[in-house]
């Protein structure tokens, strides 16, 4: 009758494996056979052998953290109460490991310095990346902005001189002063009209060049991008006849000392003109006679750069008509000994033969070029139907720049640089211009990535496009583009 009560009291208690989950049944059938044998000691042997066995597996996940430290498992694997020195259990007492408490707090105080050296090892190149990551976001996002100190250079140096007030308010204004410290370069304000200061922002960053959008409407003439931006008060001659007329009769003062003329709008460069370039947007044969008209203002200073019939003169503004301007109107004043009004001829149609025809024996040839669009300027010349490439129709006498679109000349930059067969078209255009005297000039340039901008900036300037047409007046001013910096940010 014992053995039925020793059953329901072992079953109701129960017992739980070393995972955790009460197996009631299994432990109280082997504790019961074992009582039936009469052999206890071999029941207490085979849990022990399973508890130990159990431990001394750890799962895969505790094996990797037990490798970077992060847990104590080497200091609680000291600490098996009940295995024996030899890993065999027998009928042999039960023995205690032989080390001091001393010995176990310096092994924990180890084992934990260990663990945050190996911890911070393994993190560094994580942080380091996540670090360098965050940077590149931030310098793809600010473009070329410095992160950790500011590129713009403040007037720090003696804030408090020619203020008001002062003794020296008069020692630093001087008659020619507007551009004082501005250095020309050869950079072209695209769409001028868009800046905070039309003209005289292009002006402050050392740009030779401005383009003016012009609309005829009722004999006026407006500026805007399109239609939707034109407004009354924004026209071609306030917004650039009149300001230069200004700025140039302070640039050639009548003092005590001098009577100044011929000086262009840049102090630390009197000889250098600016190109004033009006894009005609309407019908160009009746827009041309009133552009004409409402320049003037500056022809009658001599401000106006000029063809006498022998040679070009070069003043303080030089005219360039671009868009749906007539050249036919322009050219038909060849016989006249005054022309003041330019052309923007077609550069890619001034493409000048390469040494040797481009074909697919050629070096410059690649397997790939034959599925990639590089626009139209690989028509042959003797394909192009027009007068264009005959010296004598565009030249120095009725043109100053030879312009294209990059991307519809040139085609996209598919590997992030220009490929051989796009250098040598590039090439031929701006041989084409300097045969005739012209200025290279493209415009629709790539304007992001910043690296592919500033690739093709470094080009255009090592090969001897004599200007760039940009939108970033700053970038381009800065100078600092001809550096290297990523591959495509």
């Amino acid at each position: 009758m014992a053995t039925p009560l020793l059953r329901n009291k072992l079953a109701s208690e129960g017992s739980y494996t070393p995972d955790g989950t009460s197996d009631a049944r299994s432990t109280t059938s082997d504790y019961v056979d074992s009582i039936e044998d009469g052999d206890l000691s071999d029941y207490g042997a085979s849990q022990h052998r399973a508890t130990a066995a159990a431990s001394s597996r750890p799962s895969t996940t505790r094996s990797i953290l037990r490798a970077l430290g992060v847990t104590a498992w080497r200091r609680k694997s000291g600490y098996h109460d009940y295995e024996p020195a030899g890993g065999k259990y027998d009928d042999r007492p039960m023995r205690a490991p032989r080390r001091s408490p001393q010995r176990d707090i310096r092994r924990c105080r180890i084992s934990h310095v260990t663990g945050w050296v190996k911890r911070g090892l393994l993190a560094a190149p994580f942080l380091i990346l996540m670090f360098f990551g965050v940077l590149h976001i931030l310098h793809a996002v600010l473009g070329r902005a410095q992160l950790f100190w500011d590129v713009d250079v403040g007037d720090d140096y003696l804030p408090h001189w020619s203020q008001p007030g002062r003794l020296d308010d008069k020692l630093a204004r001087y008659p020619t002063d507007a551009t004082r410290d501005v250095l020309p370069i050869p950079c072209h304000s695209h769409n001028d009209y868009w800046r905070h200061v039309p003209l005289f922002d292009a002006i402050s960053w050392g740009c030779t060049g401005v383009e003016a959008d012009v609309w005829l409407f009722d004999e006026e003439l407006y500026i805007g991008h399109n239609l939707a931006s034109l407004t009354r008060n924004r026209t071609f001659q306030s917004l650039y006849v009149n300001p230069l007329v200004d700025l140039l009769d302070r640039m050639n003062p009548q003092t005590d000392f001098v009577n100044a003329s011929g000086h262009g709008v840049f102090d630390t460069d009197p000889s250098q003109s600016l190109v004033l370039l009006v894009d005609f947007k309407t019908h160009g044969p009746e827009a041309f006679p009133v552009v004409s008209r409402q320049l003037e203002a500056l022809r009658s200073k001599g401000y106006l750069t000029f063809w006498d019939g022998q040679k070009v003169n070069s003043r303080a503004v030089t005219v360039v008509a671009t868009g749906l301007a007539p050249f036919n109107l322009i050219a038909n004043a060849s016989t006249s000994t005054h022309r003041d009004i330019f052309f923007d001829a077609p550069l890619d149609k001034l493409w000048q033969a390469p040494r040797s025809p481009i074909s697919r024996d050629d070096p410059l040839f690649h397997d790939s070029d034959a599925d990639l669009d590089y626009g139209d300027a690989m028509a042959r010349p003797d394909t192009i139907p027009d007068l264009a490439l005959q010296s004598s129709t565009y030249n120095t006498s009725n043109s100053h720049y030879a312009s294209a679109s990059f991307a519809k000349t040139l085609g996209f930059v598919w590997r992030g640089h220009l490929s051989p067969r796009q250098m040598d078209i590039l090439r031929g255009h701006i041989r084409g211009a300097k045969r005739r005297g012209l200025k290279a000039r493209y415009w629709d340039t790539p304007s992001w990535p910043v690296g592919l901008r500033n690739h093709v900036w470094h080009v255009l300037m090592k090969e001897g496009a004599e200007v760039l047409n940009v939108d970033d007046l700053q970038a381009a001013a800065v100078d600092q583009w001809k550096g290297r910096v990523h591959q495509w940010w």
